[in-house]
């Protein structure tokens, strides 16, 4: 079975006041939500969720993408922390379960459709 990744920014913050380094970002904050809503639902055996340092999306944090070998990778901006665990893992099911993993646009969870930042083709896809 492919495992599909789910990854998750975790420098990422939303407010621009600075945060005691003591306090973790917001990033680091929804991807341990993710992981606890995932572990909750038993989603982890399809789901890779992998943290990352950096998506280049700093300007609209929070940031995550999904990606899977021969389907589309996303790029998803401006995740609310408390509202984007359980969309995201939607999502990833709509992702899995389409074997090319394009899922048209009316189909997304309808919290993420203004989210979607990009599609990019796989390297396996025909793009014509």
């Amino acid at each position: 079975m492919t495992k599909h990744t789910l990854f998750i920014c975790t420098s990422c913050q939303r407010s621009s006041e600075q945060m005691p380094e003591k306090e973790l970002k917001d990033g680091k904050l929804l991807l341990e939500q993710i992981k606890t809503l995932s572990s909750e639902k038993s989603t982890s055996a399809q789901i890779e969720i992998q943290p990352v340092g950096c998506l280049w999306a700093c300007e609209r944090g929070c940031v995550a993408a999904i990606s899977s070998p021969e389907k589309p990778t996303y790029l998803i901006v401006d995740l609310p922390v408390d509202e984007s665990p359980a969309a995201l893992l939607e999502l990833m099911q709509l992702y899995i379960n389409k074997n090319n993993g394009v899922i048209p646009w009316k189909q997304l969870p309808q919290f993420l459709q203004s989210a979607i930042f990009a599609q990019i083709p796989s390297i396996d896809m025909d793009c014509k």
